[in-house]
């Protein structure tokens, strides 16, 4: 059997921020490339921002329900109480990208590629990751409804005080994966926690599920 090792933590940097100019984000445009700027307040819903590139900026109390993100890239960016009831943004590039006390519900970052991202204090919906490749990530006093890994590619990934009511991992690549932060309800796929990390009581608790998945038959 080999020896186990901890596994690997998160490489995060801080962002820092500095001689930001105020904008307005209801200005942005599919294809934009912006940078520096700070936007306060503002609705984009229902807005077709696809390619919009971001660097090195800082969004608060951003509103967009049903904003359509395909393609964006976003780096070294500062996301705060972002209000998202629906958000699509498939194929969607983020690095080094904070994300701290906002609400997001169905959200589509399926074929993502994410590189060093926290996210802090926030309730998140269904997360679609499907096919997506994160390298960096760590969750934080968070709570996920649905969390779909399915067939994507994870490394050093943390969960701290997380909630997660249903986990997919069917077809996913894991390493360095770190669940025993995360309080789990349910998930699909065990076969894909290959590459993780759990505790003792987790491992419990999916004991039925193990056992299903395993063709073992529990009686009394």
């Amino acid at each position: 059997m080999p020896k186990y090792t901890r596994p690997k933590p998160p490489r995060i940097d801080e962002i820092v921020l500095a001689d930001l100019v105020d904008g307005e984000i209801d200005e942005l445009a599919a294809g934009d490339r912006v940078e520096g700027r700070r936007y306060r307040g503002g609705d984009v819903s229902e807005r077709d921002l696809t390619g919009v590139a971001i660097g090195e900026c800082e969004l608060v109390g951003v509103f967009a329900h049903d904003t359509l993100l395909r393609g964006a890239v976003l780096t070294e960016t500062v996301i705060e109480r972002l209000e998202a009831p629906v958000l699509r943004a498939p194929r969607a590039t983020l690095r080094d990208v904070l994300v701290s006390g906002s609400r997001i519900g169905s959200v589509e970052f399926y074929d993502n590629h994410w590189q060093s991202v926290r996210f802090v204090g926030c309730k998140l919906g269904f997360v679609n990751l499907r096919g997506a490749e994160v390298r960096d990530i760590r969750f934080t006093d968070c709570t996920i409804e649905e969390l779909d890994l399915g067939n994507a590619k994870a490394e050093r990934v943390a969960f701290e005080q997380c909630d997660v009511r249903s986990l997919d991992v069917t077809g996913a690549r894991l390493g360095d994966v770190d669940l025993r932060g995360l309080d789990l309800a349910a998930i699909a796929g065990i076969e894909g926690l290959k590459g993780a990390t759990m505790d003792g009581m987790q491992v419990a608790l999916l004991a039925t599920t193990l056992a299903s998945h395993l063709g073992i038959h529990v009686v009394d």
